[in-house]
C-alpha cells in the first residue's frame, strides 16, 4: 500500500504563490497517474489537477487553468502542485492521491475522486484577501 505525504501549505495573501509537494512511498510510483484534490469547509472534495504516469498528460479543473501547474519527478517519487495568483476561493485542504490504475483519461472523461484509491492526510492552504 502506498503512503502519501503532502507538504507546502500555509497562509498566503491573494495574488501570492505556494508550491505543494507530495512524497510517495513504494516502488510503483511511476506506474500510476497522480492527482490533487481540495476540500473547503462545508463543501465536497473536488478535483484540482491530475498528471499521467510519464508526466506527458495533465488535466485541470477550469477554475485553476493558467494559474496552477502539476508536475512529477518519478526518480524522487514526488508530485508537485505549483499554485500562482492564488485567490481566497482557493482556500481548502489539499490532498494528493494515486489513481487506481495506470490508464489515462479519454477526451470525453474528467477525473473524479472515485478514480483514486490512495490518499494523503492533506495540507491546509489559506488565502487571505
Amino acid at each position: 500500500q502506498v503512503q502519501l505525504a503532502e507538504s507546502g501549505g500555509g497562509l498566503v495573501q491573494a495574488g501570492g504563490s505556494l508550491r505543494l509537494s507530495c512524497a510517495a512511498s513504494g516502488r510503483t510510483f511511476s506506474n500510476y497517474a497522480m492527482g490533487w484534490f481540495r476540500q473547503a469547509p462545508g463543501k465536497e472534495r473536488e478535483f484540482v489537477a491530475a498528471i499521467g504516469w510519464s508526466g506527458d498528460s495533465t488535466a485541470y479543473v477550469d477554475s485553476v487553468k493558467g494559474r496552477f501547474t502539476i508536475s512529477r519527478v518519478n526518480a524522487e517519487n514526488t508530485v508537485y502542485l505549483q499554485m500562482n495568483n492564488l485567490k481566497p476561493e482557493d482556500t481548502a485542504v489539499y490532498y494528493c492521491a494515486r489513481k487506481k490504475d495506470s490508464s489515462w483519461y479519454r477526451w470525453y472523461q474528467s477525473p473524479h475522486s472515485t478514480d483514486f484509491s490512495s490518499w494523503g492526510q492533506g495540507t491546509q492552504v489559506t488565502v487571505s484577501s
